[in-house]
C-alpha cells in the first residue's frame, strides 16, 4: 500500500509523507517529505505560482522553519522540505544519526522526493524546480545539481558547507588520514568538537522550536561524527574545489562575518559560528557559471534563524533575486 500524506508534527497546513528507500545494515531506511501549499489567491496571482521548492536541512538538523515555508507560499510556490535518511522524522531506532558513506547516496532520497512532487525525470510537469539547501544540505544539493544538469531552474544555498573549516590546505592534509580510518573503522568515534555555542546563540535569539523531538533530532552539541561520514564530506569538498557546474543560476547567502567557534562570545548571536564564511564565498565561485553571493550583516549560520533585522534582510535579498529574472 502506498504511503499517504498525513498531518505533520508542525500541524496544519503542514503535511508529511514517508518515502521508503529499502534497507541497509541498520534496517529499513526512509526519507520524509514535508509540504506546505500556497493559498488559492497566491497560486493564481503571485510571481512564483509555477514553482516547486525542495529544501534540504543541514547536519544534526531537521525541518522546522515554518516561516521559511510561508515566505515561499506567499510568493505562490509550493514548498517541500526533505528530512533525509537517519535525520529528524526519518530517524529510526537503532540507526546511526546522520550517517552516510557518500553524499551521492542521498540521490535516492532526493529522487524519491522529486517523484512525489511531480518532478520525476522526463515527467514534464511544466513547473520550475528550485532547490534550497542549508549547510551540509547545501553541499549535498550542489553535488546533486552538478550530477543532474538541467533538472533545477535555480539553486539557493543558505550558508552552504562548501569547504572545511580548516581551509583547503588543512583539508588536503587530513584527507588521506581520514580515508584510511574510514576504510578500517567507518563508524569509529571522533572527539566532540561542537561545544554547543551555536545552539546557545539560537536559544538566546529564540530561534529554536520547543517541540519534544528536538532533543533527539537536533541535540545541543550535534550528532556524534564518524570517519566514514567525514570522508564523505571531504570528498564533497574536494569536488567543489576541483570545480563543477550546477547547471542553473545559484544564489549563495552567507553571514557577513564568522566567529571563533571555540570560545563563547555574544558575537555568536550575530555571526556565523560554524563556518569560515570568507572561505565559503571563495568556494562558491567554483560551483557554476551564474553564481551570486549575498552577505547578510548580523546573520548567523542559518540566516533565516537570525535576529529580526538580518532575517528580514535575508528574506528581502532572496525575494529580489527570485523575482528579478534569476530563475530560468
Amino acid at each position: 500500500m502506498a504511503e499517504q500524506w498525513t498531518t505533520d508534527i508542525l500541524g496544519a497546513p503542514f503535511e508529511s509523507l514517508t518515502l521508503p528507500l529499502g534497507d541497509d545494515d541498520e534496517g529499513p531506511v526512509v526519507a520524509t517529505l514535508v509540504r506546505s501549499l500556497p493559498s488559492f489567491t497566491a497560486r493564481m496571482t503571485q510571481p512564483l505560482r509555477d514553482v516547486d521548492v525542495l529544501y534540504v536541512h543541514g547536519w544534526s538538523d531537521y525541518f522546522f522553519q515554518s516561516e521559511l515555508a510561508r515566505f515561499w507560499n506567499h510568493l505562490g510556490a509550493r514548498f517541500h522540505a526533505l528530512d533525509l535518511r537517519k535525520y529528524g522524522r526519518s530517524l529510526r531506532e537503532g540507526q546511526t544519526p546522520g550517517y552516510i558513506n557518500s553524499l551521492d547516496e542521498y540521490g535516492a532520497d532526493i529522487g524519491a522526493a522529486l517523484v512525489a512532487i511531480g518532478h520525476a525525470p522526463g515527467a514534464g510537469s511544466g513547473r520550475r524546480l528550485v532547490l534550497m539547501g542549508h549547510s551540509t544540505g547545501g553541499l549535498t544539493l550542489t553535488l546533486w545539481a552538478a550530477r543532474h544538469p538541467g533538472r533545477a531552474s535555480a539553486l539557493v544555498l543558505n550558508s552552504p558547507w562548501l569547504e572545511l573549516q580548516l581551509g583547503a590546505i588543512g583539508r588536503q592534509a587530513i584527507a588521506p588520514l581520514v580515508q584510511v580510518r574510514a576504510r578500517v573503522d567507518p563508524l569509529g568515534t571522533h572527539p566532540v568538537v561542537d561545544l554547543g555555542f551555536y545552539t546557545r546563540a539560537q536559544t538566546e535569539l529564540g530561534s529554536l522550536p520547543a517541540d519534544p523531538p528536538r532533543a533527539q533530532w537536533r541535540p545541543d552539541r550535534g550528532f556524534a561524527t564518524h570517519p566514514g561520514w567525514l570522508a564523505a564530506i571531504l570528498e564533497g569538498h574536494r569536488r567543489v574545489a576541483a570545480g563543477l557546474d550546477v547547471g542553473c543560476p545559484a544564489l549563495v547567502m552567507l553571514a557577513a562575518r564568522s566567529a571563533n567557534p571555540m570560545v563563547w562570545s555574544q558575537d555568536m548571536t550575530s555571526t556565523d559560528s560554524v563556518l569560515v564564511v570568507d572561505d565559503i564565498a571563495k568556494a562558491a565561485t567554483r560551483i557554476g557559471k551564474r553564481v551570486s553571493v549575498e552577505r547578510i550583516n548580523g546573520g548567523i549560520h542559518d540566516l533565516f534563524l537570525s535576529s529580526a533585522d538580518p532575517r528580514a534582510e535575508a528574506y528581502a535579498a532572496l525575494q529580489r533575486w527570485l523575482t528579478r529574472g534569476a530563475l530560468r
